[in-house]
């Protein structure tokens, strides 16, 4: 279904790894091309010229950006198993928790591991509110679909071979 080509980064991102997990679900073939995001390519700037940031999936020369939005392209595009719900309720709860990930929780715990200071404690406190709320909202008696379907995404081999190791990952995150 045409050439495909996902602008990620050099690191780990989670973000990227999102759109890397959906495509190797789908059983898309692509190309991956490795982006400096402090020096961003004229292609990043081509398909992502408003953000300029990763990932970016190209399709056939098209450049569709953000993870979520790419994720649902991808899922409406190519056979195979399902990624998001079919009801439309499930699917807007889907978008929903992705959304509040994403900005309450990934983007202050960036924050509390890179600002400092002042600004560093607020983070700190902004990113265990959010987390603390979304442990509460998946508990196992409250949520066991959503419980189950976080023990079989952790302990599943597939996945195990796209995402990086937890070792990997404090070793990455302590030398910087």
């Amino acid at each position: 279904m045409g050439e495909v080509k996902l602008l990620g980064g050099l690191g780990y991102s989670p973000f990227v790894n999102r759109v890397e997990i959906a495509l190797k679900l789908k059983g898309v073939e692509y190309e991956s091309i490795a982006e400096d995001v402090k020096n961003k390519s004229p292609l990043l700037l081509q398909h992502n010229p408003i953000h300029k940031k990763i990932p970016v999936l190209i399709h056939d020369g098209k450049g569709i950006a953000e993870s979520v939005i790419i994720v649902e392209y991808i899922d409406q595009v190519w056979e195979g198993p399902p990624i998001l719900p079919k009801d439309p309720y499930q699917r807007a709860m889907a978008r929903f928790w992705a959304k509040f990930i994403d900005e309450k929780c990934i983007s202050a715990t960036w924050k509390a591991c890179w600002s400092t200071g002042e600004e560093q404690e607020k983070s700190k406190e902004e990113a265990m509110e959010a987390l603390k709320f979304l442990e509460d909202e998946i508990k196992e008696e409250n949520f066991p679909n959503l419980w189950r379907w976080m023990n079989d995404y952790c302990n599943d081999n597939f996945l195990k071979e796209i995402l990086p190791s937890k070792d990997a990952l404090f070793e990455r995150f302590k030398s910087i």
